[in-house]
């Protein structure tokens, strides 16, 4: 399902993609920037939203993902194409050179995902979903830039902070946008986990985690973090404050 049109979450902060997913378009006085980059299917919602604000794709000047998942880098060769610097973890950056099905093997879940569609059927939608979007059939990906530790990204419209977050993946990230108060957290924290059925800050469930024990320690990092909106790769964006969101992620667990 898709959202009738992108929504605007703060100041200048558009929010994309459909009930699954979302990714983020920021514009800032020194050009714009996206972080993660959908599914495929999403190039049209991108475009609407890029003419209205009156820019061509050629105006996305870097694209921050936050992991290597096919459904945060579905647009990342086209937009690369058309003249964006892509962002990525260098662990995760072997996902985006081999293609995304080589997810599997860089970022292997720690669960198989069948215990949870055999007490969950509805949430094989999500992948059936991502599957006819094209998100596991994109061209694999060569000359990203890459980063090894947390560092201010100064080449990136809004100079955000990388905050290096491994868990979800080897290479998750989050990006702090200190001046705007944002922080977006991919994956590594999330308010929507469609095979938990959790509504709410959480940890995505281990058929789709790596290491669940890394993951737990990174809200340990995000405490560190000061924001005004947490802006997740799914679910619905935070008000409530990082620390609220992290104890509230802590008292769920990992499922």
């Amino acid at each position: 399902m898709s959202r009738p049109a992108p929504t605007q979450v703060a100041p200048g902060v558009h929010r994309l993609g459909d009930h699954g997913v979302n990714f983020y378009l920021i514009e800032d006085p020194d050009g714009l920037a996206l972080v993660d980059a959908g599914t495929p299917a999403h190039l049209m919602q991108l475009r609407t939203l890029l003419v209205g604000l009156g820019r061509p794709v050629a105006n996305v000047r870097a694209v921050l993902l936050t992991h290597g998942h096919a459904d945060h880098t579905g647009l990342a060769h086209t937009l690369q194409e058309a003249g964006a610097d892509l962002w990525i973890h260098e662990r995760d950056a072997a996902i985006l050179r081999d293609g995304p099905r080589s997810a599997m093997r860089h970022a292997r879940p720690e669960r198989s995902m069948l215990p949870y569609l055999l007490r969950r059927p509805s949430a094989l939608a999500l992948p059936l979903q991502l599957a006819r979007a094209g998100a596991f059939t994109t061209p694999a990906v060569q000359g990203a830039r890459v980063f090894d530790a947390d560092q201010v990204l100064e080449d990136v419209p809004g100079a955000p902070q990388a905050v290096v977050l491994p868990g979800h993946t080897p290479g998750s990230t989050a990006y702090l946008f200190t001046g705007r108060g944002l922080l977006f957290t991919g994956d590594a924290l999330v308010t929507a986990d469609g095979f938990s059925d959790r509504t709410g800050p959480t940890i995505v469930s281990r058929c789709f985690t790596h290491d669940s024990r890394a993951a737990l320690t990174a809200l340990d990092r995000l405490d560190e973090l000061t924001a005004d909106l947490l802006l997740p790769g799914h679910g619905e964006p935070f008000t409530e404050g990082v620390r609220t969101a992290t104890r509230q992620a802590r008292r769920f667990g990992v499922h």
